[in-house]
């Protein structure tokens, strides 16, 4: 599980998180969509690590990890798929995706069955295995960059915007990828402004805007996207 408690979070004297709270159950699948801006991406950085935490507490399956290194996190199960497919262009997909094991190098038999399953569930990254990463589609670098963290052995895996900027036949193909990884057991915390994607795939909602939570709902629980837009544009906060 995931939960964030009031955090308040930002870059030097600039807060861009004002008080969220959300949380991820144990094997949920919860979306966390705004606009450009809101403090979606500041909220998983938060999380890892990666910006400092002012006030609240970010807990991991019940520990408090304000104060642990995101290296640290990563070993505790938590791992994120950055935003803007980032992957090293100049290593081959193999190379790219053992970097994601490098923590646990000395464990060769499990480095070598978890890279067999990423080549299970992308099968494109087997074909293209010995290609430099800098070579594939934006798709193919997507499937990677989600690929290389779980060879982290991830429990709770944090994906920031992976539909952005794809067909969508590959938006598709990544939908169903998550919705894979939420019945292999991972907690999931998505974020997008696909709505419809978002829509499709979760168990849970939240929208942030202005560094708030403004709108959260069980997506079986009657959402439309009418009422979603209004979050988005403005209105009273839920």
């Amino acid at each position: 599980m995931l939960r964030l408690e009031n955090i308040v979070a930002g870059y030097g004297r600039t807060r861009i998180l004002h008080g969220v709270s959300l949380t991820v159950p144990s094997g949920g699948l919860v979306a966390l969509l705004g606009g450009n801006g809101t403090g979606k991406s500041t909220t998983l950085k938060a999380c890892v690590g990666l910006v400092s935490v002012q006030e609240g507490k970010v807990e991991l399956n019940g520990q408090v990890v304000n104060d642990v290194p995101p290296e640290k996190r990563s070993a505790l199960g938590l791992s994120l798929v950055p935003q803007g497919k980032e992957v090293f262009a100049a290593m081959s997909v193999e190379e790219n995706l053992l970097m994601g094991a490098y923590h646990r190098r000395s464990d060769r038999a499990g480095i070598a069955q978890d890279l067999e399953a990423v080549y299970v569930r992308f099968k494109r990254l087997r074909e293209r295995r010995k290609v430099n990463a800098g070579m594939l589609s934006g798709g193919e670098r997507q499937m990677l960059s989600i690929g290389r963290s779980l060879m982290a052995r991830p429990s709770v895996l944090l994906l920031d915007e992976p539909s952005a900027a794809l067909a969508p036949r590959i938006v598709e193909e990544i939908a169903e990828a998550i919705l894979g990884l939420r019945d292999l057991g991972l907690t999931l915390l998505l974020v997008e402004q696909n709505v419809g994607m978002a829509l499709d795939i979760a168990d849970h909602i939240y929208v942030i805007r202005g560094g708030r939570i403004a709108y959260e709902r069980e997506v079986g629980d009657g959402v439309a996207m009418e009422e979603l837009q209004e979050f988005y544009l403005g209105g009273s906060e839920h």
